[in-house]
């Protein structure tokens, strides 16, 4: 079964996540109420958590840090995020695409 915490639109993977800010380290840690969540070592002030994130997220899928872009959850630990046009995909998420990544 996939996962629930994804869905592609076009070449853009959508991403609803559950934010974990001033972990001891960054990671996914798995499917949480139809989210992915995810532990990053910043903390939620000023903007530095959600900045964290980006730079997270654009390391594990292989894209500069302004293609990915919250789009909902600015201000909220639940978070949906877009992804443009990943050219890699994490293991972990186990995530499948009709088309290969460029």
């Amino acid at each position: 079964m996939s996962p629930s915490f994804y869905q592609w639109q076009g070449d853009d993977l959508i991403i609803a996540c559950h934010l974990q800010p001033k972990a001891s380290k960054d990671e996914f840690c798995g499917e949480q109420n139809e989210r992915l969540k995810i532990r990053i070592t910043a903390p939620p002030i000023d903007g530095k958590a959600n900045a964290h994130l980006c730079k997270f997220l654009a390391k594990q899928f292989g894209v500069s840090k302004s293609r990915v872009s919250i789009i909902q959850g600015e201000l909220s630990r639940q978070k949906r995020l877009c992804i443009t046009s990943p050219t890699k995909l994490p293991a972990i998420l186990n995530i499948q695409s009709s088309t290969e990544p460029k």
